[in-house]
């Protein structure tokens, strides 16, 4: 990686962008050892502006960022790092600096997660096809999941993409009534891909 640092100093912004969510977290400064014992710690470490020294996120708060990514811009002299964040990323203890908590967004995914605990909460006198589902109760639910895996599997066998991506939409949809109707959020099963992940 070539990275020019005389723009500003022996300095390069460094972009700090959620791996799993896409969200941008932080903008921070890395000198070369900065950069250099990033990538060997795995832990993002910046020169710090004020300290005027090398600062590792999280040395006080435990709140690290773990290295996922780090990718050059096309200028060469703006680095975009991927991570994954443990706990809060701001000192104020929000997810972003800018005020904002929304680490466990995934875009639409979350907003579809959103309409289906509506839908739930209103179970008992809502018309809709959630509503009737989470009436029905676990048993029924599970079933779908069930019959909706089923027919994903036989669409792989076949050549027809488009019936294989529509038979795929209507498992997750219901595999998100699933998770709801048990208590949990897609979030839950992220966090565990994650852990094994680092494993």
């Amino acid at each position: 990686m070539n990275i020019n640092y005389d723009k500003n100093n022996g300095l390069v912004p460094a972009i700090i962008q959620d791996a799993t969510t896409n969200t941008v977290l932080m903008l921070g400064y890395m000198n070369e050892e900065a950069l250099q014992k990033t990538v060997e710690t795995k832990l993002v470490t910046f020169f710090s502006r004020t300290k005027q020294r090398l600062w590792t996120k999280g040395e006080e708060s435990g709140n690290h960022l773990k290295l996922v990514d780090i990718k050059l811009d096309c200028d060469s002299d703006t680095l975009l790092i991927k991570v994954n964040p443990n706990g809060p990323t701001c000192h104020k203890g929000t997810d972003t600096c800018w005020n904002e908590n929304n680490s466990q967004d995934y875009g639409f995914l979350s907003k579809l997660e959103d309409i289906i605990s509506e839908r739930k909460q209103t179970a008992s006198n809502d018309t809709s096809y959630v509503a009737s589902l989470f009436a029905k109760g676990i048993n029924k639910i599970a079933q779908k999941v069930g019959e909706e895996a089923v027919e994903v599997v036989i669409e792989a066998k076949d050549n027809n993409d488009e019936l294989f991506l529509n038979e795929s939409a209507d498992l997750l949809f219901h595999y998100l009534i699933l998770l709801q109707a048990k208590g949990f959020i897609f979030n839950d099963v992220m966090s565990i891909l994650q852990e094994r992940h680092v494993m």
